[in-house]
Formats: structure tokens, sequence, C-alpha cells
């Protein structure tokens, strides 16, 4: 349930004082901490450059390396982390509220596990530009993502959910699992969904959320008088990862297999 709440823009810490969505400031990374590149490649923090013998910066990082520990030539962790990094870019960009992005996070900028560069004025600290280059697939779906994001008023709303349902005849906010209007709001669960209903002609938004290791086939909701189409599949490689407007796949029957540890966004049309 905590990751929802945040999703659907925090209204259990501002909803009271009467504040909207846009009081609640999301981000994955800040400017203490790993970057993202670094929190999906490193498990334990490396600070011993900062000369107090790698006790200085917090110990809980809530990372993951993917298999190995820095920067590796395994191909397939690689490729992991790479999804990581856009399963967290997109979780970010559905979310009701402001995102706030670190800059160098869309070009996988690094500070070699060092998860507290404040007294750096070097590489560590610095932003490569000469990954925005090599990164370009990245800061592609990035991109894209904000720009999705941007087309999308259901995603940005400035109220909060309150139940209502549009004429087609979704509510403003439905949560599921891999089934429909099921979710799993243990502490252990690894698959989430919801729906998100478009302002009149505004397209429906369905996300569904694999962060178990398997694929998973997720049932579909019906929308009334339209089609669903995939604008954001994570597993994919570039440029299939995400589509440019107008450039949408139809999705023919009433699920969508989703790739392990992967995220799907579909629109309605």
């Amino acid at each position: 349930g905590e990751v929802a709440r945040r999703i659907a823009g925090s209204a259990d810490l501002y909803q009271w004082q009467g504040e909207a969505p846009t009081n609640s400031i999301n981000f994955i990374t800040a400017h203490d901490g790993f970057t993202l590149h670094d929190l999906v490649s490193y498990n334990d923090k490396h600070n011993e450059a900062n000369g107090e013998g790698n006790n200085d910066g917090v110990n809980d990082n809530d990372s993951w390396n993917c298999g190995a520990e820095g920067e590796t030539d395994d191909s397939e962790i690689n490729a992991l982390r790479e999804q990581q990094i856009k399963n967290f870019a997109a979780i970010l960009l559905l979310s009701q509220g402001v995102p706030m992005i670190v800059m160098g996070d869309e070009v996988r900028r690094t500070q070699g596990g060092n998860n507290n560069a404040y007294c750096h004025d070097n590489e560590i600290s610095w932003m490569d530009w000469q990954r925005v280059e090599e990164n370009s697939d990245m800061f592609r779906f990035w991109k894209w993502m904000i720009d999705f994001r941007k087309r999308h008023p259901a995603i940005h709303r400035a109220r909060y959910f309150t139940g209502a349902v549009n004429e087609r005849n979704l509510q403003d906010i439905a949560w599921h699992g891999v089934k429909l209007d099921e979710p799993d709001w243990g502490g252990a669960a690894r698959v989430l969904a919801f729906t998100l209903a478009g302002f009149e002609q505004d397209a429906d938004i369905h996300v569904m959320m694999n962060m178990y290791w398997q694929g998973l086939n997720f049932e579909l909701p019906t929308v009334k008088g339209r089609t669903w189409y995939r604008a954001v599949d994570t597993f994919q490689s570039s440029p299939n990862d995400i589509t440019e407007p107008g450039q949408e796949i139809a999705i023919d029957g009433n699920t969508y297999l989703v790739q392990p540890r992967s995220v799907v966004v579909l629109i309605s049309k």
C-alpha cells in the first residue's frame, strides 16, 4: 500500500491540510545518496576516497546491484540495470505530484558507489557530458517519458482522487493485481496495477508493474468504445521501450504478458 499511496500523490500526508497533489514532491534519488545508476549497481557504499575509512554516509541505501558490485562487462546484468532505471523513471513520472529528477540520472551519471560526495570537486561529483552520447537510448526514454506525462492530464491532476466515474465507466483510479480489482497490499507483494480515468476525450491510462522474476499475465479492464494501445514496455530495447506519439501499438485480447521486473503502460483510443 505504501507505493500506491505515493503514486496517488500522498493524500495521507497532505489532503487533511486541504492541499493538492502538487504538494507532494516525488523522487527516487536526491543530491545526497546514490545516483540512480549507482542505486542499481552497488549494494554497499564506496566512500573510501572521502578519507574517513568508509565510515561516512548512510549504510541503508535500499539498493540492489543486479548481481555484481560496481561496473561489469556482464551483458545480462547491464541490461537488467538499464531496465531497472527505466522502471524507476516510469513509476516516478506516472505518479501524482511534482517529480524531482537529479541532473545526470537521465544519462546514468555515476559516483562510483560514493553516496556522500560533498567533499569532492573532481570526477566523482562532476557531470560527465560524454554520458549523454554514450547513453542516448536512456536519454531518449526519459525525454519521451516526460513528454508522455505532459500530454496526459490524468497523471498530473489538480485534486486528489474522489472515486468519480467517467463516461467510459472508469473510476478516477482503480487498483489491481494480476486480476482486476484484486490488488495485493501485503508487504511482500511484487505486483501492482492501476487504471487512471482520462478527462472527457483524454486517454485513459493503464499501468502494470511486475517486479517478480517471472513474466505474469495481467487482466486488462474494458474501456467502453475504445481499444488499449501500448505506449511503454520497459522490458523492450530502445526504441520499442517507449513509443513516440501516434506510434502506440494496439493490444488484442483481454490480458497482457508483463515480463519480469518491468513496467507496461497502455493508453485508450
